[in-house]
């Protein structure tokens, strides 16, 4: 892997994967809109296009070829239908990020209980697609398109919820600052939980997964899930502050991890081809004591 394409990676663990590919000396071209300013000065190529528009993509891969892309902003699948014809067999890799959320809500989902290459779909844009379920279809979607190109090298990394002490979207963050202000959460079910992995772990993952011969959809992530209660519960003991709970929810309280069942995958298949990851406990432990003595 010497010459790559990131389809975004002006943001969050895109930016850490970045640094990791230029730490080993990997010649990097990002194509975003050109709106998000990054730290790479003259180390990275930069290419702007429209993931909605299939014309600035030719324009902007014409006569270019890389040994691997990693799509990190792919949300239908005619933006992925319109990124392979506009690569025209220039490259042979292909990277995507995908979520937990193509499996149903459930426990211990194994890469197997979402079939890709049988999923019945439609050609849609994003805008088509409003909402969890949509966001759920036009994932499943694109890797539909993706795993019938039968000349790439095609892996879904199946992401659960990305954390970090440096998180911009600041979702776990969101429920320690309310345990410390005693403001209240909107949580309707605290059952509800989700499997994990830190930032810097997604980026390695990537980085190592497209370095090796796997093709396939593939879970990384923490083993197990943590509930909603669980995670409270944590707050309540490092901030030595009782959570209010509401199941009413407002513009104000609603909790960003308040999702109507549970996403918990089964990373067996990344762990049995050497990748480790965090326990998640210790994780979270440390995540919610970094943002309380940080507040």
């Amino acid at each position: 892997m010497n010459r790559v394409l990131i389809l975004g990676g002006t943001k969050y663990f895109g930016k850490k994967l970045v640094q990791l590919l230029l730490d080993k000396d990997i010649e990097v071209t990002i194509a975003t809109r050109g709106k998000e300013k990054d730290e790479f000065g003259n180390r990275v190529n930069r290419l702007i296009i429209d993931r909605m528009s299939r014309e600035s993509q030719i324009e902007a891969f014409k006569d270019k070829s890389w040994d691997v892309v990693f799509d990190q902003t792919c949300y239908s699948p005619q933006e992925v239908k319109d990124t392979v014809e506009a690569l025209n067999g220039n490259v042979k890799r292909y990277i995507f990020t995908s979520t937990q959320a193509v499996y149903d809500f459930g426990l211990d989902h194994k890469e197997e209980d979402f079939n890709p290459y049988h999923f019945q779909f439609e050609y849609k844009t994003r805008m088509e697609y409003p909402g969890i379920y949509g966001y759920q279809e036009a994932k499943r979607a694109a890797e539909a398109v993706l795993f019938a190109q039968a000349d790439l090298e095609v892996v879904a990394v199946r992401f659960p919820m990305v954390v970090s002490k440096d998180d911009y979207t600041e979702r776990l963050k969101f429920h320690v600052d309310k345990v410390l202000k005693g403001e209240p959460i909107g949580i309707p079910d605290m059952k509800v939980g989700f499997s994990f992995i830190l930032a810097d772990e997604a980026a390695q993952f990537l980085f190592g997964i497209a370095q090796s011969s796997f093709t396939g959809p593939i879970n990384p992530g923490s083993k197990g899930s943590m509930s909603l209660e669980e995670i409270i519960t944590k707050i309540e003991r490092v901030a030595e502050k009782s959570a209010i709970i509401e199941k009413e929810l407002t513009k104000e309280n609603a909790s960003p991890y308040g999702m109507p069942g549970t996403f918990e995958t089964n990373t067996e298949k990344a762990l049995s081809l050497g990748f480790k990851f965090s326990d998640l406990n210790e994780m979270i432990d440390e995540l919610i004591t970094y943002y309380v003595k940080n507040k």
